[in-house]
């Protein structure tokens, strides 16, 4: 048992650990949760033994192996499977006096103890966890000092997790992974055979892998049985709070029990649906949103443009002279949340900056509204903004010319009204910068909002109040994300960016999620001899009904286009009063031609549907 005995931990004059005791059973995977700043990351310094606590000590068991990642990333000319397989030392040492040791004796024992730690098939078992972290081969043949810092602590994470300590500390493990690998990590953690005590703000991580959460508020430490999920129901009850925490999740309530109402009926959108309501069951109280009134996102509307705000029409687009994706064909409307899936490096920020227009088109065509204004968010805004004034001062420059009540206004959307809005940004803890930086890219009402990992600085609470500012924003979104639950409850479409192309997802996200982790294949021909029924799709067969399926989606989402010009027509006839601002100066005889013009087109592709619909029946 790993003993938490009455830890007191001071810094800068301020109390961050106060008497926190726990004691965590043998072989749980422990989720250590808590508000940004409560001190995580201290106690697990404390933990590993490099800070020193005023008061109090760690009991763990003797001769336990502790394992965590250094602070700095492995570097030289080693390749990272030379990295990983040296993060085993027994291994490495047990090898190295093989090649030496002449004794008998000692060389029976050394092979011996080799068998026992299973060391000839370790080359193999690198090499998969280095694959499910991202590394295909030739990635793990190069050397270490070719890789980005991110990619370098992948490879510290791999080197961890392979030599399977008794005792394994992660913080914040998500963070430099995509949302593929972060998948691979949750499954891999799941069957971990040994204690895992992991700092996290991933919903999923903590619902899927761990069977404890040790919460820590107020300098002291509180450990529950159960998830993530479990734990905020304990909690709740505990504090009596369910009221208020109601409150703040009608709006995403709401818009989700739209969508299922809306699309449970429709073959190609009922697993969207589904998974929705599976999410809608799942909600739970946010207690801390409601004591917190610090914790705030809100977007402000923009206005209103005519569709599409964008289309590419087989474009292409990379840096220098190379090209990073082909053949882009993709239409987005003024209401569309689009969530970009696939690995890091096959060109997600590549696709997002062509869309904010910090890159052109190489080859076809980019349309974009002239009027529309885009609020681009990256996590590197976060880190490289600047440290010297306040809130108030940054905003008030990005704003020249703003009153300042539009400023302050501005700033309260996020949280920085009164004292909050002149204190110093270099105090701010990474949190309170993205809300910054959030709310400076969103200053003047953006159309499209592209945010590209914006969840990196956020604990679970502040990531709930994101998703509902999201799902309340009246713009366009485009999501990049390794936290799937604020995927699966912002994004009506996914777009899988992979092998230098991007496509719509026809699937929904579990189905993604089965997809990477290899789950719920489709069988190859002659795998399933004792099947019985009918011969199994052919390939042709099998495109054939994803293209059938491709087009019932955008026939659908057509239709529902057209029904709202025709409901907007409908009302700048019969109630002018209350017509849209860019049909109020229409006169009578235009409407009239117009909506007739909407009737046409609307029952030239419901028919379509129909047809469409009737050949996927056909496929059977």
């Amino acid at each position: 048992m790993l003993t938490i005995n009455g830890i007191t931990v001071r810094l800068g004059g301020r109390t961050i650990l106060d008497r926190a005791s726990s004691a965590i059973p043998p072989g749980s995977r422990v989720g250590l949760i808590g508000r940004n700043g409560a001190g995580k990351s201290t106690l697990m310094k404390v933990m590993i033994g490099e800070l020193d606590p005023d008061e109090g000590e760690i009991e763990m068991p003797r001769r336990a192996k502790l394992g965590y990642i250094a602070q700095e990333a492995p570097n030289g000319s080693i390749t990272p499977e030379q990295a990983v397989l040296a993060a085993d030392v027994e291994r490495a040492q047990l090898l190295e006096e093989s090649e030496t040791c002449t004794e008998p004796h000692r060389l029976g024992d050394i092979h011996d103890r080799l068998l026992a730690i299973d060391a000839y098939s370790a080359p193999s078992r690198a090499a998969r966890i280095l694959t499910g972290l991202g590394f295909d081969e030739e990635m793990q043949a190069r050397p270490l000092d070719s890789f980005s810092g991110g990619w370098k602590m992948r490879v510290a994470l791999a080197a961890l997790l392979f030599s399977q300590p008794d005792v394994l500390l992660l913080d914040e493990p998500s963070n430099h992974l995509d949302l593929e690998a972060t998948l691979w990590l949750e499954n891999f953690l799941k069957s971990y055979p040994a204690t895992l005590i992991v700092i996290s703000h991933e919903r999923d991580l903590l619902n899927n892998v761990v069977d404890h959460i040790m919460h820590l508020q107020g300098g002291k430490l509180t450990l529950y049985p159960g998830g993530y999920d479990s734990f905020e129901r304990q909690r709740a009850e505990r504090a009596a709070q369910l009221a208020a925490a109601k409150a703040s999740q009608d709006a995403q309530r709401a818009r989700l029990e739209d969508y299922v109402a809306r699309n449970s009926a429709r073959a190609s959108t009922a697993k969207q649906a589904q998974s929705r309501a599976k999410m809608l069951a799942k909600m739970q109280p946010i207690a801390a949103l409601a004591e917190d009134p610090s914790l705030s996102f809100d977007f402000p509307d923009p206005s209103e443009l005519r569709p599409p705000l964008i289309s590419l029409d087989l474009a292409a687009v990379g840096y220098s002279d190379t090209p990073i994706l082909r053949r882009l064909n993709l239409r987005i409307d003024p209401d569309d949340r689009i969530a970009l899936l696939g690995r890091n490096g096959n060109g997600k920020t590549t696709l997002a900056r062509l869309i904010a227009a910090q890159l052109k088109p190489m080859e076809g065509a980019m349309h974009a509204s002239g009027k529309m204004k885009v609020g681009y968010f990256t996590q590197y805004q976060v880190e490289e903004l600047a440290t010297d004034g306040t809130p108030l001062e940054h905003m008030t420059r990005a704003m020249e010319g703003a009153s300042p009540s539009a400023v302050r206004a501005q700033l309260g959307r996020f949280g920085f009204s009164g004292n909050r809005a002149t204190g110093d940004v270099s105090k701010l803890s990474g949190g309170e910068r993205a809300r910054l930086a959030l709310a400076l890219i969103t200053r003047d009402a953006p159309h499209l909002l592209i945010l590209d990992e914006p969840t990196n600085h956020l604990d679970v609470d502040a990531r709930e109040a994101l998703v509902q500012a999201l799902n309340a924003y009246s713009g366009a979104v485009i999501l990049i994300s390794h936290d799937r639950h604020m995927v699966e409850l912002t994004a009506d479409r996914l777009v899988l960016v992979d092998g230098g192309l991007a496509k719509e997802y026809a699937g929904s996200m579990e189905d993604y999620i089965d997809f990477v982790l290899g789950r719920n294949q489709p069988k190859a021909p002659g795998k399933d001899k004792g099947a019985k029924g009918g011969a199994k799709p052919s390939g042709k067969s099998r495109a054939q009904e994803k293209f059938i399926r491709s087009e019932i989606a955008t026939a659908e989402k057509a239709i529902a286009k057209l029904q709202e010009q025709a409901k907007a027509l409908d009302r700048a006839m019969y109630e002018p009063a209350n017509a849209a601002p860019e049909l109020a100066n229409r006169t009578m005889t235009e409407l009239v031609a117009e909506r007739a013009k909407v009737a046409e087109r609307l029952e030239a592709l419901e028919a379509q549907w129909l047809g469409l619909s009737e050949q996927l029946e056909g496929l059977g």
